[in-house]
């Protein structure tokens, strides 16, 4: 498998790792508004899912820019290929 299609498949577990996160916070919600839990606790919980969250997005935008880089790495690459086969063919 190409590297880009490794860095897609890990940008898509971690959109699942972050939904299942929004649904956690759900969750707490809905304990807090059923008095399970106090709404410090929640807080502090909803927090520490919160930073987890924005630790991931930073994750995906660097596998993105990631992504970016080496489809123009495959494009510069194939360009230069190009390239030379015109050059060869010139010159016969």
């Amino acid at each position: 498998m190409s590297l880009v299609g490794r860095l897609e498949r890990n940008i898509a577990k971690l959109e699942k790792s972050i939904e299942k996160d929004h649904e956690k916070i759900d969750e707490l919600s809905a304990k807090c508004e059923s008095h399970k839990i106090t709404k410090a606790e929640f807080n502090v919980k909803k927090r520490h899912i919160e930073e987890k969250i924005r630790a991931m997005d930073s994750r995906m935008r660097v596998l993105q820019g990631g992504i970016a880089k080496e489809k123009r790495h495959l494009e510069e690459k194939a360009e230069e290929k190009h390239r030379k086969r015109e050059e060869e063919s010139g010159k016969k």
